[in-house]
C-alpha cells in the first residue's frame, strides 16, 4: 500500500564491512591513454600492453580492416551509424585493499552520436539487488551490487554460472547485474584499480582540480586498517596521484555537499576530465611510457584497441556541456535523493543498504533511459514545473525535480496540489510546446489539459504558464513499482 514517505535519514549504526570507501573509476583517461601510446611506443611494447589489459595479442590486419570498415555490432560501427554505445565503469581496490576486487565506483556511460552528448550515471555501492550469478540462474544471492565484480575471483559464492569465471568474468558479471538495475546493455566494461588511478596522475605530473568548497574528512581510511584527516581548501589547486584518490574516494566530508552522493559523483568526475585533459597535451604525449607502466598491470578490460579509437576519435573534443552527469541517490540530510531509500532489502536491519523504491527496478529503467532528451525538445525551452497531486506520497514532486535536474529541462520550484487520482499535464501554452508536452506524458502518462490561469484553480505557489505535470496517486504507484 502507498504510504507517506518520510525524509530519509542515513543510518548511525557503525557497520564493518570490507571496502569501507569507494573507489574512483578512470574512466575517460583509460580510454584514453592506450590510444595515446600507440604512436609513441614500438609494436612489442604496446601489444604487450593490449595483452596484459584485454587477454589478447593485437591483430595488425583485424585492426586496419576495422578502422576502414568496422563490422556490424562493434564500437566504431554503431558509432559510425548512430548507435548508442553503453560501457561499463568500474573502480576497484586492488591489491592494496583487504577486498581487492569489491567494484566500489560503479558508473554506467552511454554515447549517443546521434546528438552529440553522454550520459554519465553512477551506481552506489550500497544499492542491494537479489543477484543470480549461479548455476541454477533462480538461485538468488542478495547482496550489494559492488560484490558482483568479485564473484569469480573468490569463494564468496558457490556454483557461479560459466560465463561469469576466468578473467573476463567479473566484469561480465557486474555487466549482467547493473544492467538488471539500470535496464542498460552494455557493449564492454572498463575495471580499474587504486594503483593505477594513483600512478596514472603521479605519471602525467599531478592534475588540477577546482573544488566548490572545501573538503575535510575526519574518517578517511589509511593503509593500516586505520583512519586519518585530511583536508582540501575551496578553489583550484594541483593533485599529485595520493592527493587525487582521496578527494576521490572522500565519503565523510564535514560539507554536506560535499558528503554527498551528489558531491563524490561531481568530484570523481571532475578528476576524471582533468585527466583526459592533461593526458591530451604535448605533455601527456610525451610521458607515454610512464601511462603504460602505470595502468598495465591494474586495468581489466574487455575492449579492442579499434574499440578504444574509434571512442577516442568520437570523443576527443567533446565539450564538456554534452555531458549530462546523473546518479541514483537516496534523500539524506545534505542532499535530495530520487530512486532509492535507505531501509533493510535483505541484508538485515543492521546493515548500511541502499534500496531501489520500486523494486522491480522498472522506474530506474525508464528514467535512465529518458535522460538524453532530444535536442529539438529542449530547443522549445517550455517552463515546466512538477506539482505533487498524491497526498499519500509526501516530497514526490520534489523527488521528481530532481530526477529531471541535470536534463536540461527549464524546471520551476516543485509544489503541492491538491489530491488527484489520475496525473495530468496542464498546458498553459496554447500547444506552444509540443514536443516537450509528448515527452513529459510519454514519461508520465496521464492526459493532458488545456488550461487557463483559473481553470482548473492553482495550487498555492503553482506556474500558470508553460505546462505543469499534477503527479497523480496513479503515477505514485508506480514510481514504488505497486
Amino acid at each position: 500500500m502507498l504510504r507517506a514517505r518520510p525524509r530519509a535519514r542515513r543510518s548511525r549504526y557503525s557497520v564493518s564491512y570490507r571496502l569501507t570507501r569507494s573507489v574512483p573509476a578512470a574512466l575517460v583517461a583509460a580510454l584514453l591513454l592506450v590510444v595515446i601510446v600507440a604512436a609513441t611506443l614500438t609494436y612489442k611494447r604496446f601489444d604487450d600492453f593490449i595483452t596484459a589489459t584485454t587477454g589478447h595479442h593485437i591483430n595488425p590486419i583485424g585492426e586496419v580492416v576495422q578502422a576502414v570498415e568496422p563490422a556490424q555490432g562493434t564500437i566504431a560501427y554503431k558509432l559510425k551509424h548512430g548507435q548508442q554505445v553503453n560501457i561499463l565503469l568500474l573502480g576497484m581496490g586492488g591489491y592494496e585493499n583487504d577486498a581487492p576486487y569489491l567494484t566500489d565506483s560503479i558508473m554506467a556511460v552511454t554515447i549517443d552520436p546521434t546528438s552529440n552528448r553522454v550520459m554519465l550515471a553512477s551506481i552506489p555501492r550500497d544499492l542491494t539487488v537479489p543477484m543470480n550469478l549461479q548455476n541454477p540462474s533462480s538461485r538468488i544471492w542478495t547482496q550489494k551490487i559492488n560484490a558482483a565484480y568479485e564473484v569469480p575471483y573468490t569463494n564468496i559464492i558457490c556454483c557461479v554460472a560459466s560465463q561469469y569465471t576466468g578473467r573476463t568474468g567479473g566484469g561480465y558479471a557486474a555487466e549482467h547485474e547493473v544492467g538488471k538495475v539500470t535496464g542498460i546493455t552494455f557493449d564492454k566494461y572498463i575495471a580499474v584499480d587504486f594503483v593505477a588511478f594513483r600512478d596514472m596522475v603521479n605519471a602525467l605530473g599531478g592534475v588540477d582540480v577546482c573544488l566548490s568548497s572545501a573538503l575535510d574528512d575526519n574518517s578517511y581510511p589509511n593503509y593500516s586498517n586505520g583512519y586519518m584527516p585530511i583536508h582540501f581548501k575551496a578553489g583550484c589547486q594541483h593533485l599529485n596521484g595520493e592527493q587525487a584518490l582521496e578527494i576521490a574516494r572522500s565519503r565523510h566530508a564535514i560539507q554536506p555537499q560535499q558528503a554527498s552522493d551528489f558531491g563524490r559523483a561531481q568530484r570523481q568526475q571532475d578528476i576524471m576530465q582533468a585527466i583526459k585533459k592533461k593526458a591530451t597535451t604535448v605533455n601527456g604525449f610525451a610521458k607515454a611510457p610512464q601511462l603504460l607502466d602505470a595502468l598495465q598491470k591494474n586495468i581489466n578490460t574487455d575492449m579492442s584497441l579499434s574499440d578504444m579509437k574509434a571512442i577516442y576519435d568520437w570523443g576527443k573534443n567533446l565539450p564538456d556541456a554534452s555531458i549530462i552527469r546523473v546518479a541514483l541517490t537516496a534523500n539524506s540530510d545534505a542532499a535530495p535523493g530520487n530512486l532509492l531509500d535507505f531501509g533493510n532489502c535483505g541484508l538485515g536491519p543492521y546493515v548500511s543498504q541502499l534500496c531501489a523504491d520500486d523494486p522491480s527496478f522498472n522506474m530506474i529503467h525508464k528514467y535512465l533511459a529518458s535522460v538524453l532528451i532530444d535536442p529539438k525538445t529542449l530547443a522549445e525551452k517550455a517552463p515546466v514545473q512538477f506539482v505533487n497531486g498524491s497526498t499519500n506520497f509526501g516530497g514526490l514532486d520534489s523527488l521528481v525535480t530532481t530526477m529531471f535536474d541535470p536534463t536540461g529541462l527549464q524546471l520551476a520550484d516543485p509544489v503541492g496540489h491538491p489530491a488527484s487520482a489520475q496525473t495530468l499535464i496542464l498546458d498553459y501554452s496554447g500547444g506552444q510546446f509540443p514536443l516537450t508536452t509528448k515527452y513529459l506524458q510519454n514519461f508520465f502518462g496521464g492526459t493532458v489539459v488545456a488550461a487557463t490561469p483559473t481553470n482548473p484553480a492553482p495550487a498555492s505557489g503553482q506556474q500558470t504558464y508553460g505546462l505543469v505535470v499534477v503527479l497523480g496517486h496513479d503515477f505514485a504507484l508506480r514510481f514504488l513499482g505497486e
